[in-house]
Order: C-alpha cells, then sequence, then structure tokens
C-alpha cells in the first residue's frame, strides 16, 4: 500500500472505530472499565510502585483515573502528558488531582507546569489494535515518537500497555517502520502480551474464572465527588 492510500485507509479506520466507541452507553463503558481496571491490578502489580503514565480520557476512551486513583494510595505517582510541539516527542509531567491543569490538543487537560518526569509504565489509548500489537491512533505519531525518543536512553521504559476495547480489534493496521508495537494490550477481555511479534493473551476471558479478592464494587466518579479529577466545567 502506497503512503497516500495508507493515510486515507488509517483514516477511514480510525473514523469507524472512533465511531464504534463513541456508540457504546454509559453502562457498558463502566463495565469494560472495571474489567480492565480489573485485569490491570492483577496483571501488573509493579503499577504500585514507580511513576504511571495515563491519559486524560478523550471520546469514551478507556478512563484510567479511577485505577490511578487506587495506585496512588499504594504509593504510586502518576503523570499526564504534555504536547510540546507538532512532531516532537511527548513529555510527561507528575499529576494528582488538584494539580493545576491547562487545556491543550482537543480541550485535553494536561499539568499546567512542572519538571519533566519518565514513566516506568505507560497505559496507552488506542483507536485500533493489531495481532501484532501495532497501535492506531489519532496519526499525529506522538507516542511512537515518544516511545523512540524514551527508549534510546533505556530499551525497558517504560513499559508501554496499550488500552481499548474487544471492538477496537483489526486484522492489521498495515505497520511501517515508524510504528512501535505495545508491549502488551488490555481490553474487557483481558491482557495480551507480545510475544514473538503476536499478541497472546494472557488473562481469561470475562465470565470465565473468578479469582478472590477482586469483587470490590464498582465506583462512579460521582461518589468520590464532583470535580475530584480536576477537570472544570
Amino acid at each position: 500500500m502506497d503512503p497516500d492510500a495508507l493515510r486515507q485507509w488509517r483514516k477511514q479506520e480510525r473514523e469507524r472505530l472512533v465511531a464504534a466507541r463513541l456508540a457504546l452507553g454509559p453502562e457498558a463503558l463502566h463495565a469494560f472499565r472495571i474489567e480492565i481496571d480489573t485485569h490491570l491490578e492483577r496483571a501488573f502489580p509493579g503499577l504500585a510502585h514507580g511513576t504511571l503514565a495515563i491519559c486524560w480520557p478523550f471520546k469514551n476512551e478507556y478512563d484510567p483515573r479511577f485505577l490511578a486513583h487506587r495506585l496512588r494510595e499504594r504509593g504510586a505517582h502518576t503523570a499526564l502528558p504534555v504536547v510540546v510541539a507538532p512532531r516532537q516527542p511527548l513529555i510527561f509531567r507528575a499529576w494528582k488531582p488538584g494539580d493545576p491543569l491547562a487545556k491543550g490538543v482537543y480541550d485535553i487537560p494536561y499539568p499546567a507546569s512542572g519538571d519533566p518526569v519518565v514513566p516506568d509504565y505507560a497505559l496507552v489509548p488506542m483507536n485500533g489494535f493489531d495481532a501484532g500489537g501495532y497501535r492506531l491512533g489519532y496519526g499525529g505519531g506522538f507516542f511512537d515518537r515518544t516511545l523512540a525518543h524514551l527508549r534510546a536512553s533505556d530499551p525497558k521504559r517504560p513499559v508501554a500497555i496499550g488500552v481499548t476495547y474487544e471492538l477496537a480489534r483489526m486484522e492489521t493496521i498495515h505497520p511501517q517502520s515508524y510504528d512501535i508495537p505495545m508491549d502488551y494490550v488490555a481490553t474487557e477481555r483481558g491482557v495480551y502480551e507480545r510475544i514473538d511479534g503476536k499478541l497472546v493473551l494472557l488473562e481469561a476471558p470475562a465470565g470465565e474464572h473468578k479469582v478472590p479478592g477482586y469483587s470490590s464494587p464498582a465506583c462512579l466518579a460521582h461518589e468520590i465527588a464532583p470535580g475530584y479529577f480536576g477537570e472544570k466545567d
């Protein structure tokens, strides 16, 4: 596929997948979020230590802020990405609820100030993902550049965990040399690890296996406090 055809195809696929995600109702989004939270906590106990980069949810993406809240209670630090300039790697700044936020691209909040930090883990939203762990984003290439930049100093940092829903699964994104695959992918079904260039499901499908100790009740944002996460009307 030539570059122009690939860009057009990815644009069409992105629009299709975002539309499918936007069609999800609140109950489905809530149920998926609970499942993904549980899978992440089970599969990655190390998330409670070090620094975890998350992304502010956009267009019905998985909302990582509830998980981040629990992880901070256990000692983790959290960070949000900041767009510095077009075609440049992102930086990450430490963030917790109450820290000042500014509005960036697509009005997505980011920490208004602070020195850059290098996360140990990054939860990376995806519009689509394929069998090789490659990610279809929004076309800006920010995460690919960021991972390449950070891993030039440390090839194992950050661990990239793509997060999305099963409806985002694709046969292929037709990966190019600049596309960087995720190390893991987490959906409501479970956690996939990239092994020998292919995603392998590590978690049992939802409903097929119950693990003691993961039956805490669902938590809604308004049950914490209005504006808890720092968002403003």
